[in-house]
């Protein structure tokens, strides 16, 4: 019998997006993601410094590149990866069983009120998962719950908008000369962590201390080529183009076209970006 997933009322509308069309789209394109923020990678692993016997979570695992790195490390221990995505969880369980990872799991839940086992993990990742939560108290508080004391998290979240030009050049490319508002600092979103002093104070109520944060840039990858990028962008902000008009939609369609061979190189269609990666310890 398949458990129905429980989700904070908070949590709903995330839910309905990550559980539907929006993670099927991710599940779909599982290594274009990955590969979009390959640039962090390195430095994510380093931070984690995940040993051979540790017990990692995986929060907002996605399809899973990272929990199975956390188990290629973690050879004597366990990496568990929680999402709201049935479709990008199965993609996450096909690679792990693909490399053999047995000790890698995957559960469908909502960080915000999963009953993980007290203090089970030694470290609690997340690889931009943390800045989707509806309530971040409660989901930062469940998580440290779950970690041991002397563990640790490691999250990579993105710096504000000014910083990530990706965001800034494609949602005006699909805005076809609307204003947009920028995105509310406190609701779920991609930026909802990009404020260090929230975040601090956020995990420091959790029951975190010694939260530093990183400075991290790198490229953000979106294709081979301007056709390659375009059918990949196009597909994932094409919900911009929904109350447009047909001139108006051929318009950001262009804008789009523009913007993407603009930012092409011989390494692919790349466009600046900037993350925090926050660590913090459990007394």
């Amino acid at each position: 019998m398949t458990r129905m997933l429980q989700v904070a009322p908070s949590n709903a509308e995330q839910a309905r997006a990550w559980d539907g069309d929006e993670g099927a789209y991710w599940a779909e394109h599982a290594d274009r993601f990955d590969l979009a923020i390959r640039g962090y990678r390195a430095r994510f692993l380093e931070a984690s410094a995940i040993g051979p016997a540790d017990h990692v979570l995986d929060i907002g695992c996605g399809s899973g590149e990272m929990t199975c790195e956390a188990a290629r490390r973690a050879t004597e221990g366990r990496a568990l990866g929680v999402d709201l995505s049935a479709a990008m969880l199965r993609v996450a369980r096909r690679r792990a069983a693909a490399e053999g990872l047995e000790h890698a799991e995957f559960e469908q839940a909502d960080a915000q009120i999963h009953p993980f086992p007290a203090e089970e993990f030694d470290l609690a990742v997340s690889r931009t998962g943390t800045m989707f939560f509806a309530d971040r108290v409660a989901a930062f508080r469940n998580i440290a719950r779950a970690v041991r004391p002397g563990g640790r998290t490691v999250q990579l979240v993105w710096q504000p908008p000014p910083r990530n030009e990706w965001f800034l050049a494609l949602t005006a490319a699909m805005a076809a000369g609307r204003d947009l508002p920028a995105p509310p600092p406190a609701a779920p979103g991609p930026f909802s962590l990009s404020d260090p002093d929230r975040v601090r104070r956020l995990l420091t109520g959790a029951g975190f201390a010694e939260a530093a944060f990183e400075p991290l840039t790198a490229p953000m990858y979106f294709g081979a080529d301007t056709d390659d990028a375009y059918r990949f962008v196009s597909g994932l902000l094409g919900w911009m183009l929904t109350d447009l008009d047909d001139t108006s939609r051929e318009r950001a369609l262009a804008d789009l076209r523009t913007t993407l061979r603009a930012h092409g190189t011989p390494d692919g269609v790349l466009f600046p970006s900037a993350t925090w990666l926050i660590t913090a310890t459990r007394p």
